[in-house]
């Protein structure tokens, strides 16, 4: 069985909108983008660059992988735009129709839970969700979600789109892995208790 991680930079009141650039997500009239580049370091480099070179596939929601697909496949001479672009990449959205702009990408059909539930029982590589927070919240309900990889920045936003919705489901996580960073980011793998 497919393993499913969940990567995400978050706050420490838990915002995970928007993290990269200022324009990314303005939803709810977020004005905080772009607040996890200033916390970057070799640690933090060196941690997912680990993560990175493990392999597996991408599992995207459609406001990420179009984010994606506008960014990475045009930084020539990036190494990470390499890795991304021979990355099997499965994207969910019920708006998308294929053939999907940017190379090894797949649709996945009908009810995004369900399409995944279904390519985790299925033979292959693991699966890493970045970003996504719609699909995520989809796949913490129905219990798909086998770890968490979260970069928690020492930050407090007060606003934002957060990974952990309000909602009266009760997630028990078991720290696995921390690692802190120069900057003060804590690198904290969970798994569910």
């Amino acid at each position: 069985m497919r393993k499913l991680t969940v990567i995400n930079h978050v706050t420490l009141d838990g915002v995970m909108q928007a993290p990269g650039r200022p324009d990314e997500d303005r939803r709810g009239g977020f004005e905080h983008g772009g607040w996890s580049p200033p916390y970057g370091d070799a640690v933090m480099a060196e941690f997912m660059g680990k993560g990175m070179a493990r392999g597996g596939a991408l599992l995207l929601g459609r406001r990420t992988y179009e984010d994606f697909a506008a960014v990475w496949p045009n930084q020539e001479g990036n190494p990470i735009s390499k890795l991304l672009d021979e990355r099997q990449k499965y994207v969910a959205s019920t708006t998308l129709r294929e053939p999907l702009p940017w190379v090894n990408s797949t649709l996945l059909q009908g009810d995004a839970a369900q399409s995944v539930a279904s390519l985790k029982e299925q033979p292959g590589d693991d699966l890493a969700v970045l970003g996504s927070g719609e699909l995520v919240w989809s796949l913490m309900r129905h219990d798909l979600v086998d770890e968490y990889v979260l970069t928690i920045h020492p930050l407090v936003l007060g606003t934002g789109r957060r990974l952990f919705a309000d909602d009266d489901r009760r997630t028990a996580l078991r720290l696995v892995e921390s690692t802190p960073t120069t900057t003060g980011v804590i690198i904290a793998v969970y798994r569910p208790a």
